[in-house]
């Protein structure tokens, strides 16, 4: 009777589990087939979207109804370390494209980078503030940049892009410099251990800095050339976006450091402190002259939650499981190898 009895339960527990997988699985593709298929324009299916336009509260608090006749100001918000998620030079460029099409189509009349970023890959903040100058220039409208937090090296970098910077009083700017990741020299160790190492090559310093070997004086002269391209090509960025802003103080003076807003302003990294969001889109309404708040502030979210949020956050959907250990002050994985716009105290 104790076997037929558990063998039934049994029996119904797997059906029970593999019932629930089987609609979690279904669910899962539905989600998936409709953020895929949702973007399509006039059932065109060659044009997909990955934003959704969202609205915002306006410098009043207010969110109205869209109208197709009224002024948008675009919002871009630029929070967390550039290079990683969504705060890339491929998404932003995106962000711009779709923002000149659908019921946004010439619409936009000024950009507004809500800022909060240690900066990050000096590629992803070149090629975001060459995204945000080009669509600028192209379309002609302003672009005002709200900092509350931080706006460090690639978002001071960014933020040059902007014809004026609002912060409020507790912000902090600056650390204009480039660094890369710390190199290692195991070499001793490996000499302590009794460990021979073998590094196959060919090509004049293509074994430089090779962490298993003793290095040579002089095999990083390459390095420091291109980090001292990244670093010239950083200082001209941003003395042509901050007009108030000594160049030669910024090298000799001010360096790498970063400073409170109020010191900022009077340095000439920032415009106007004591801001807040409202503040700083009133004066942005007044520079377009806009009158009765006949305008909308508009962000454009992800449409695809569902991937967003398992792919990038779950890694048991995708198959994988990584076992690590964060150390303090240790660098995502991602901005390994690369040339970094980034404050790290």
């Amino acid at each position: 009777m104790r076997e037929p009895l558990f063998r039934s339960a049994f029996m119904t527990f797997l059906k029970v589990l593999f019932g629930t997988l089987g609609l979690i699985f279904a669910i899962t593709i539905g989600v998936l087939m409709l953020s895929g298929s949702g973007g399509a324009l006039d059932g065109n299916p060659e044009i997909k979207y990955k934003f959704k336009p969202e609205i915002l509260p306006n410098a009043d608090g207010v969110r109205k109804e869209f109208k197709s006749d009224t002024a948008v100001i675009l919002q871009i918000n630029i929070h967390g370390v550039i290079g990683l998620h969504h705060l890339t030079h491929d998404n932003i460029a995106k962000q711009l494209v779709e923002a000149n099409e659908r019921q946004l189509k010439g619409k936009v009349k000024a950009i507004l980078l809500n800022m909060n970023t240690p900066g990050g890959a000096a590629i992803d903040a070149d090629g975001i503030y060459r995204e945000i100058l080009k669509y600028k220039e192209e379309h002609k409208i302003p672009v005002f940049v709200y900092v509350d937090g931080m706006c460090a090296s690639g978002g001071m970098y960014v933020a040059a892009a902007a014809d004026k910077v609002f912060a409020s009083d507790t912000s902090i700017f600056g650390s204009v410099g480039v660094i890369i990741p710390t190199l290692f020299n195991f070499s001793k160790l490996l000499d302590k251990v009794g460990i021979d190492t073998m590094t196959i090559y060919d090509g004049k310093g293509k074994d430089a800095l090779n962490p298993m070997r003793p290095w040579v004086a002089g095999e990083e002269d390459n390095i420091k050339d291109l980090t001292k391209f990244y670093y010239n090509t950083f200082v001209d960025v941003v003395i042509k976006g901050r007009k108030g802003l000594d160049r030669q103080k910024l090298i000799d003076v001010y360096g790498a450091n970063i400073y409170p807003a109020p010191i900022a302003k009077e340095y000439g990294f920032i415009d106007e402190t004591g801001a807040n969001l409202s503040s700083t889109l009133k004066h942005l309404v007044e520079t377009l002259g806009i009158q009765d708040n006949h305008y909308h502030v508009i962000t454009l979210k992800d449409s695809s939650w569902f991937f967003d949020y398992f792919g990038e956050k779950e890694s048991v959907m995708s198959g994988q499981v990584t076992h690590r250990l964060d150390l303090p002050q240790e660098l995502d994985a991602k901005l390994s190898n690369q040339y970094l716009y980034l404050y790290r105290p």
